[in-house]
């Protein structure tokens, strides 16, 4: 099956690239809501769905026990640019836990955030750990170690119980058995699984909706939600799409980036979980169809917010120069 082109790159008149991929959108029951593409097909999330690997950290009580509020849970499902306040928080959850950056096992690389990366390298000085745009995931992974008494080297492995929890968490909200033959390794060094596209969407509509999962999961998946959805700078940074696509709607929407074109995320209000993977892995691609699958599920239901969405859903493209000369917009 040959899935639809999302999104169109213009240049002039003319449609110059296209990309293309498949979105759900999915209800508390796992009725299909909105469908384009195999959606069947099988994807590695990364990414999008650190929500859901950050459920052991509200369930397990390690942030209550540690004073977490919303920034920090939003950060602990974050995948940011490297600013200094996402760096110091980083560093906050790890010293309430008895740690610090020396425990992180997630690598480093410079900050995504160019003029963060600039600053550092006129300074003389390297990235570090914290500076890795999944320090707060790993935060809180090791603060939920520390809360349950188990040993915080080698959290990264498949076999640590931070890892099992969270991949078990995955499986109850997909509904599917993940094995070896559907894993990897994610670029923070932590297990990733394939699922079917549809089966992710459906575990963010059980978290919102509260159906098909177990009331303390839902309490601890929308407390994590509305979390992000308070602090989306936490998630994410200065000028980054997620942050521009919950803002959109204040408190109504949660999206989620994920590497490789795959964004997840969910309409509380309407009890719907989503998520799109764009073939080429292309970001931009990504973020244009989020927008404009947002926009499908507010049409008929607030004109306002689709809007909103629809002007998302377009991007104009310059050169150097300034000069205008295409753009990037949805073709679904």
């Amino acid at each position: 099956m040959s899935n639809p082109i999302l999104v169109e790159v213009t240049r002039g008149s003319r449609v110059e690239s296209c990309h293309r991929g498949s979105v759900a959108v999915v209800d508390g029951e796992g009725e299909s809501v909105h469908a384009l593409g195999d959606i069947a097909a099988l994807v590695f999330p990364r990414s999008a769905i650190k929500v859901m690997q950050a459920l052991p950290l509200i369930e397990s009580g390690a942030a209550d026990r540690f004073g977490f509020g919303d920034k920090e849970l939003s950060l602990a499902c974050a995948s940011h640019s490297g600013e200094e306040g996402h760096v110091a928080l980083a560093a906050d959850l790890l010293r309430r836990a008895g740690l610090d950056e020396r425990a992180l096992e997630c690598g480093c690389h410079w900050p995504s955030d160019s003029g963060v990366a600039r600053v550092l390298a006129r300074q003389g000085r390297s990235p570090g750990a914290l500076h890795n745009n999944c320090s707060g995931k790993h935060s809180g992974f090791l603060c939920t170690a520390v809360a349950m008494g188990e040993p915080t080297a080698g959290y990264i492995g498949a076999d640590h119980p931070v890892q099992v929890r969270a991949k078990a968490a995955i499986e109850d909200l997909t509904g599917t058995a993940l094995g070896e033959e559907d894993s990897g390794t994610d670029g923070c060094s932590i297990p990733t699984y394939a699922a079917p596209l549809q089966s992710f969407a459906h575990g963010f509509a059980k978290l919102v909706s509260g159906q098909g999962v177990s009331a303390e999961r839902a309490r601890a998946g929308q407390r994590l939600i509305a979390a992000c959805m308070a602090e989306p700078w936490y998630m994410a940074g200065t000028n980054r799409a997620c942050v521009a696509l919950i803002e959109a709607a204040p408190g109504r929407v949660f999206v989620k980036t994920g590497a490789e074109g795959v964004f997840c995320g969910a309409v509380p209000e309407l009890g719907l979980g989503f998520a799109l993977k764009i073939d080429d892995g292309a970001g931009r691609a990504a973020e244009i169809a989020t927008a404009a699958t947002l926009a499908h599920i507010f049409r008929d239901r607030d004109p306002d917010v689709a809007g909103a969405y629809d002007a998302l859903a377009r991007k104009t493209l310059k050169n150097w120069n300034g000069i205008v000369v295409g753009e990037l917009r949805a073709a679904q």
